[in-house]
This record gives structure tokens, sequence and C-alpha cells, in this order.
């Protein structure tokens, strides 16, 4: 009881501070400002906001400037009051954090929040955007993205794969030597360091076939390699557990031993395969080392919308972000690290809820 309590208070300690550093990236602060879509603004976007608050504004925001006049020619030679981003160094002053602000530029900032033209927002960027230099605009959009491909790869290699191999072995191979040398390699596999797996995937996958590099074909072949042990693993344990009664009712009334396995046994082990398809799932999604080794932590700023160009995924940006010396980076580090733990949780809820409803449906 004593370990139990010991283990649920740290636990109650990590949430507690990811959730105290995490949340203020949910904000972000915005200051609505004078914009001037003059000629000169067109060239030079800066000229677009007055010089007293021009520091204050996001360079990230007034670099699209000249864009949006592209697009809007309507907007040529007017002058609009907007809210607009501002720096990462103001959204700290505003969180109450330690800024390299100025003394005239704070009293600036508290003379806008003073109008009502200063506040924090919700941080739509933080879900749109992609990786950025500026901490403003970093999001986890891209990771977001390369995650999905990359976790679809996995699953559509081992899932399959993993199933079909544990049948195979449980139901179908005969108990020689050969037969118990996979079984003890499988175990032995599933016991290896997953950095491991990403030299091979970077000597089989990226040298030897040339698949691209820090792509999410790569990537998701790599966890493919490191889910495979767990699927089958757990497939056979959830094979294991239908009853022998079953098998033999089956073969009583004529079934073939393919039949016995397809219409009786699956059906019956499915809530364990699925139950641990997920989980092994929600490890690979949770993985960083093998993905660093085959190059998935690229700066990514736009979002990946292939699965061969480069791409990177949700732990592999915490980590980015964890190495950045900015401070406005802790949080975003913090929040991307919130956003991974609940998709996490999901999963494994959605894997308890799966094996609910298989179990009350058979």
């Amino acid at each position: 009881m004593g370990a139990l309590g010991l283990a649920v208070l740290f636990l109650v300690l990590f949430f507690a501070d990811m959730t105290v550093k995490g949340l203020p990236a949910f904000q972000q602060a915005q200051i609505q400002v004078e914009i001037d879509y003059s000629e000169q603004a067109s060239q030079l976007p800066l000229a677009a906001v007055n010089e007293d608050v021009r520091r204050l504004v996001s360079r990230g925001y007034l670099r699209l400037i000249p864009g949006r006049m592209r697009d809007n020619p309507e907007l040529l030679g007017t002058r609009h009051m907007e809210w607009v981003l501002a720096d990462g160094q103001v959204d700290q002053y505003l969180k109450g954090h330690h800024t390299r602000l100025s003394a005239n530029e704070q009293a600036t900032v508290e003379a806008l929040k003073q109008e009502g033209r200063a506040e924090l927002r919700f941080n739509t960027t933080f879900f749109t955007n992609g990786d950025s230099k500026m901490p403003e605009l970093a999001g986890i959009a891209s990771a977001a993205m390369g995650t999905v491909f990359t976790l679809l790869v996995t699953i559509a290699v081992a899932f399959p794969i993993g199933v079909m191999t544990a049948v195979y072995l449980e139901e179908f191979a005969p108990d020689n030597r050969f037969t118990q040398l996979i079984e003890i390699n499988i175990n032995n596999l599933a016991a290896i360091p997953s950095i491991l797996f990403g030299l091979l995937g970077l000597a089989v996958f990226i040298s030897f076939f040339g698949v691209p590099r820090s792509s999410p074909v790569v990537g998701g072949l790599t966890l493919a390699l490191m889910t495979l042990p767990v699927i089958i693993i757990a497939t056979r344990t959830a094979l294991r557990s239908v009853p022998d009664s079953i098998r033999h009712a089956a073969f009583g009334v004529g079934c073939s031993r393919w039949q016995v396995v397809r219409d009786h046994v699956l059906p019956l082990a499915m809530p364990g395969i699925m139950t641990g398809s997920i989980i092994g799932l929600a490890q690979a999604m949770g993985e960083t080392a093998p993905l660093i080794i085959v190059g998935m932590v690229a700066f990514i700023p736009d979002v990946t919308n292939s699965f061969t160009e480069a791409a990177t995924v949700l732990p592999a940006q915490i980590f980015t972000w964890a190495g950045e010396p900015d401070r406005a980076f802790i949080e975003k580090t913090s929040g991307g690290i919130l956003v991974l733990l609940a998709v996490l949780v999901t999963l494994n809820a959605t894997a308890v809820v799966l094996r609910k409803k298989f179990e009350r449906r058979w």
C-alpha cells in the first residue's frame, strides 16, 4: 500500500506540474493596433504599424501583411484597427513571467492593457500552425499530422502481420525446435531498447531500400517493427484465453481447423486482440528514440500532406522544443505533453470500451 501510495503521489505531482506549466500555452497575447495598408507597407512590412508599438507586434505576423495585400487588393491604401498577434516577450509579460521588454515597452503594454487593447486569448495558432523559431507562432499542427500518417503506416503493417503470426503460432504451427526458437526471439524482441529498432530502420529501410528519410513511411515501418512483438504476444494471450471446449465443439460438427479459428476462436479472442493492439499503438505513439535515428526531428513549419514528405511527430516536436533557449518554449513543451497525454489516455480508454463492447457482443 505504501508503494502504491508513493506511485500515485508521483503521478499527481507530475500531472500537476505539467498542467501548471502547460495551460498557459493555450493562451496567447494579442494587442489591438492600427494597420496601415499603404504602398510602403507592401514593400516594408514594418511600416504598417506605428513605431511606438512596432516592437510589441509579432514579426511573423508583420511578414504576412504583404501577402494579405496581394490576396485582398481592396485593402491597399486603407487603415484598420485590428487585433494582431503580440510578440512572444509581450505574451510572457502579460502572463507574469520575466521578459526582455524595456521599461518603456512595459509601460506601453500596461497602457494598452488599461485601454482594453492588450489581453490573453485562446491560442488557436497552437493547433493550426507548424513549428516556428518564434514561440508565439509555434504550433503542433505539422507534428500532429505527421503522427497520424506515421501511426497509419504502423497499424497497417503491424496489425495484420502480428495477428496472422500469432494465429499461426498458436493454432497451426507444430511444437518443434523451430517454432520454439521463433517464440524465444519474439519475447526477446519485445524487451529490446527501442533505439535499436531505429538503427535497424536506418540500415534496412533507408540505406538498403531507399525509403525517404524523415518521412512517415520510414517512421511507421520502424515503429511497426517495434510494435510487432507486442501485438503477437497480446494476440497469443487472447487466443489462449478461448476455452478448448469451443474448439472441440466446432470440430465435433465437422468444421475444419481454419473454420474453427475464423468463425469461433478469433471472434471470441477479438476483445483481447484489440486491447493489446491499441495499447501497443499507444506505446509506439510515445516513442522518440527510434524516430530520432530515422531523422523525424526535422524543422517542419508546414503541415505534411503525404506519406513520403519530411515530417515530425509529437514526441519529437516536444523533444525539439525542450532544447530551445527561449523561456516561452517551456510552456509550449508542457502544452505539447498535455496534448500527447490526452491522446494516449483516449487510446487506452478506447481499448477498454472496445473490449467491453466485444465481450457483451460475443
